[in-house]
């Protein structure tokens, strides 16, 4: 039986990731690159469209980028100077080939091609309204409703349909799309999504993070504004829309604590500096005695110098990693599962017995992972082991394109810091206050009125509408009311 890696299991999963290329040649071999450099953002599927100025050419496989699009004859099947991809985690529909992006259909305008990053709030709610009025859909990912939606609209052209089909749909969005007129990048209103534009010669990119334009040798132009459509046409001229009128950013504040790359550049700022600057804060806030501050690789790292280097406290690795393991490995049994877990990380006994830690990771979702390292390090021979996170609790489910435990899973949803802490078997836990990571971030503290990001998964402050979810809420309710009148 093959499951998947129990560290992995007790991760927020990374959404997606797309990168896009407009007038470049082999566009679609740079597309490619650009996929490895955002792997981490999706490890279940990854795709590619590409435009060869007549037709239209996809591919589009279970798995990673490697061994998927890494060989001569898959890049040759996709001619042209445009193309754009996509790799993928399934935070809406079932993980199968169907849902795998970029998604394709032809439209009465020609073709039109969809890499999505993100999650549509009201989907299910729009779905039911396209169904009824005739649409057929091929997936069950929310992101084909924006395609239907454009189908149907009743503007005339293709750009005033598009932004129909966007006014629309509530929640988060960073889109790639391409026709046979060019290229579009957009975000939505709030940016709750990344999305960068680059250049790389004449060839104008877009891509979920700036650490895509560093491996293809791009430079980094800037950030796509909140509620931008920025339009590159086949001669490679760039035009602009704004079609939300102002708009108030409220981007994903975890980008920053751990879905990014430490070498990328998220709202101007270096995620690495970030994240030092978020241990730093870390330790001014819950200091303890140690001898020692080790980080939970690799996530923890740069939290973890930062602690080391406020607190004076030596930072040292006392947990190796070992890089040769997928994700996914062979579990036959209790004991060899549990044996399994050593196979990813292991104690450094030599310099952890006998000895004081702080142990430093980036967030603690259901509590099994925290809940492991804690007891290797115990069988290590360490003296103390405490925790600090360096983020928040995690309370609230995320609707806006990460793949969330529910709710009711979350382990600081069913326990306070104290029962955490007794539950993982730690010395002390501690994390970081909200208004510390907003100081991090470089921000007096968390504005009352419109916060200056999305933090939903901390404070169940959601700054979108939530459809789909409410309809759920209130279906789940009339259901419970309906058992207890039987």
């Amino acid at each position: 039986m093959i499951t998947t890696n129990p560290f992995d299991d007790d991760k927020l999963r990374e959404e997606c990731g797309i990168f896009g290329v407009s007038s470049g040649e082999t566009a679609s071999a740079i597309v490619a690159l650009g996929l490895h450099a955002l792997q981490h953002r999706g490890q279940e599927a990854a795709g590619i469209t590409s435009w060869d100025g007549n037709d239209f050419h996809t591919h589009r496989a279970m798995g990673h980028v490697a061994g998927n699009f890494d060989r001569d004859e898959v890049i040759r099947g996709l001619p042209g100077e445009s193309a754009c991809g996509h790799v993928r985690y399934s935070t809406t529909g079932e993980t199968s080939l169907r849902n795998v992006q970029p998604l394709y259909a032809e439209l009465n305008s020609g073709g039109f091609a969809v890499a999505h990053n993100g999650n549509i709030s009201n989907a299910m709610k729009l779905r039911r309204e396209l169904i009824r009025r005739g649409s057929i859909f091929q997936s069950t990912s929310d992101t084909e409703v924006i395609i239907h939606l454009v189908a149907t609209s009743s503007y005339r052209t293709l750009l005033d349909k598009f932004i129909d089909a966007l006014k629309q749909i509530e929640g988060a969005y960073s889109l790639i799309v391409m026709t046979p007129e060019g290229m579009i990048a957009c975000r939505d209103p709030l940016g709750i999504r990344p999305l960068v534009m680059g250049k790389l010669g004449d060839a104008t990119i877009f891509a979920s993070e700036t650490v895509a334009f560093d491996v293809v040798g791009a430079d980094y132009v800037r950030s796509i504004d909140p509620g931008e459509l920025v339009i590159v046409t086949n001669s490679g001229e760039i035009r602009t829309h704004r079609p939300f009128g102002e708009t108030h950013a409220r981007p994903c504040i975890f980008e920053h604590v751990y879905f990014s790359r430490p070498d990328s550049i998220i709202d101007n700022s270096s995620v690495y500096s970030v994240r030092k600057a978020i241990g730093a804060q870390l330790a001014i806030e819950n200091p303890v005695g140690a001898d020692y501050v080790i980080p939970v690789p690799d996530s923890g790292v740069p939290a973890a110098i930062g602690y080391a280097q406020q607190s004076g406290i030596p930072f040292e690795l006392g947990i190796i990693r070992s890089h040769y393991i997928g994700r996914t490995f062979i579990q036959p049994g209790d004991k060899v599962r549990h044996l399994g877990v050593k196979l990813k990380h292991n104690a450094n006994r030599a310099l952890i017995e006998g000895r004081r830690i702080v142990l430093i990771d980036d967030s603690i979702v259901r509590g099994t992972t925290s809940l492991k390292i804690v007891q290797m390090m115990r069988e290590a021979g360490a003296a103390e082991v405490h925790m600090r996170i360096a983020s928040p609790p995690t309370k609230h489910s995320c609707f806006y394109g990460v793949d969330t435990p529910e709710r009711t899973k979350l382990l600081a949803h069913k326990l306070d810091i104290g029962g955490m802490q007794d539950f993982i078997h730690a010395d002390s836990l501690a994390f970081i206050s909200i208004d510390g990571l907003y100081k991090a971030l470089g921000e007096a503290k968390r504005a009352d009125i419109r916060p200056q990001y999305c933090d939903a998964c901390f404070t169940g402050d959601y700054p979108t509408t939530l459809t789909d979810q409410d309809e759920v809420v209130v279906q789940n309710q009339f259901e419970l009311l309906a058992e207890r009148v039987v």
